[in-house]
């Protein structure tokens, strides 16, 4: 499998079951999408949002789900194993992404894994283990939340340095070093961290020494 990153804003993601799997799914794609959850019963959990229409299609009645709701993924999580290959084949059928709760391991072409996230945006970084392990992407989700914190404010930063330095005239392979230093610097993150100083201030430094000219 190849990780991706999609964007599911003013798409639909079309979830069966209600349970705390349902539940998980739905808040994570509620970030974005309009999700819908279909469901006989609703555990008493946070759905974020999410629509919950309360019935129990069978799996004859899949397919006319999916043609309705014309989702851009579809979550198959209840804990139905032939209703949950229904769920799969209807999608298979139709080109839409599938997300299949129950299986791990090997899946077939179109599946999707949900991966562990751990998010600073506009940075995101993912864990997965090819929904062979859910636990030990978990744990290193764990892990990496520290690595993580503050990246986002260091993203926008040398955002912001690669456009005016690109805008004044500075070639393309000094302009990638000095990026580059700035990410990497020691005195760059501590200040983004403390607070105590200016830390665009330090990144000026720090292009200077690559440009030779200060920014």
């Amino acid at each position: 499998m190849i990780p991706l990153l999609h964007d599911f804003t003013d798409e639909t993601v079309l979830v069966f079951g209600g349970g705390s799997v349902g539940a998980r799914k739905a808040r994570r794609f509620a970030r974005e999408a309009e999700v819908v959850v279909v469901s006989p019963a609703f555990a008493d959990a946070d759905f974020g949002g999410a629509e919950r229409v309360r019935e129990a299609p069978d799996a004859d009645e899949v397919a006319d789900w999916l043609d309705r709701a014309e989702p851009a993924l579809v979550v198959a999580a209840t804990d139905d194993g032939d209703l949950n290959a229904a769920v799969e084949e209807a999608a298979g059928e139709r080109g839409v992404l599938v997300n299949r709760t129950d299986v791990q391991g090997e899946r077939d072409p179109g599946s999707v894994v949900v991966p562990a996230t751990v998010r600073d945006d506009p940075v995101t970084v993912a864990v997965a283990t090819g929904g062979e392990s859910p636990a030990l992407s978990k744990h290193l989700r764990e892990r990496l939340a520290d690595e993580v914190e503050g990246a986002g404010a260091m993203a926008e930063l040398t955002a912001d340095l690669r456009r005016e330095l690109k805008g004044d005239g500075v070639p393309p392979e000094d302009r990638r070093a000095a990026v580059r230093a700035v990410a990497r610097s020691d005195a760059v993150w501590k200040a983004l961290d403390s607070g105590a100083s200016n830390p665009r201030q330090r990144a000026n430094d720090v292009v200077a020494d690559v440009t030779g000219d200060p920014t």
